[in-house]
């Protein structure tokens, strides 16, 4: 029987030393049972820049001039971003038939006809695309100004998240009417229309460089769904911390459905709607606890 393994072989100081550069570099966390994960795809990063040893590879990230662009591809090679349209449909129901009307209705009352969304870990486009396509079919919004920005850490999704070109598999929950009014079929794939693209912009942002997360301004509402997850506990804390300040008062917070804030933070309310429960950042007048 043959047995496949890295040519160069990890040894445990490695490990630590470059797992522990990538977490202080973007918060994503291995334990050490992710050692040979790191081991079987970095050594192509080896390889690719004719490094003898995982040691010479810690040190090229630390100091070579060329690191920041290493990192882009260790984060490339390290995360996986499997998503399609319409994830989640409970919850984006929630979204579109409660969430919405509400902020709409309180927005209105003061004559502000903007709304932010932040699709934080985009990944490939799907969700900040699915959110457009959402908001386009209400017409409560006709004339009124969105603006939705997706970011993610991987700059190869972004690549196909700024083409806005899929495969079959991205639909495997949307209806056929979604697809055939918002994509037209070039070569086998689907490539979404200019009314959709034009509500997105796609951006690389490292949730873990909060200077910059800091220059998005406030938002309405933040999606950040299977994201944190891949975080240990005092990097979700640093994390939800920074959705908190960028949230307006009343804004809201929607994770994935494994995911929750117990132990991590106090400061947002948990509101129950008919098909989910989502996170509110409260209102001024209603106090709220530290993040």
């Amino acid at each position: 029987m043959l047995f496949l393994s890295p040519e160069i072989a990890m040894q445990e100081e490695e490990f630590r030393q470059i797992r522990d550069l990538v977490y202080q570099h973007s918060g994503l966390h291995f334990n050490q049972d992710s050692k040979y994960l790191l081991e079987r795809r970095l050594g192509k990063r080896l390889q690719s820049l004719q490094l003898k040893n995982y040691k010479d590879y810690y040190y090229y990230l630390r100091y070579n001039k060329n690191k920041d662009q290493e990192f882009t591809e260790v984060i490339n090679t390290l995360t996986t971003n499997e998503t399609y349209f319409f994830r989640e449909d409970f919850q984006l129901k929630t979204f579109a038939k409660e969430i919405l009307p509400e902020m709409r209705a309180k927005k209105e009352k003061t004559g502000d006809k903007k709304i932010r969304i932040w699709s934080a870990g985009c990944s490939s486009g799907e969700e900040p695309y699915t959110i457009a396509m959402l908001m386009l079919d209400m017409p409560m919004f006709n004339d009124w100004h969105i603006d939705i920005i997706g970011t993610d850490i991987s700059q190869k999704v972004l690549q196909i998240a700024r083409k806005g070109i899929y495969g079959q598999s991205s639909f495997r929950s949307t209806d056929p009417l979604y697809q055939k009014r918002f994509f037209t079929e070039v070569d086998g794939k689907y490539r979404i229309c200019d009314q959709v693209k034009n509500l997105v912009s796609i951006s690389h942002l490292n949730l873990f460089d909060l200077p910059r997360v800091a220059l998005l301004g406030k938002v309405d509402i933040i999606f950040c769904r299977n994201v944190i997850i891949y975080f240990d506990l005092a990097a979700k804390k640093k994390v939800i911390e920074s959705f908190y300040s960028r949230l307006k008062p009343e804004g809201f917070l929607l994770l994935g459905h494994s995911e929750s804030l117990m132990n991590i933070s106090n400061a947002f309310e948990l509101r129950h709607f008919q098909h989910d429960m989502v996170y509110q950042r409260p209102s001024p007048s209603l106090g709220g606890g530290n993040p």
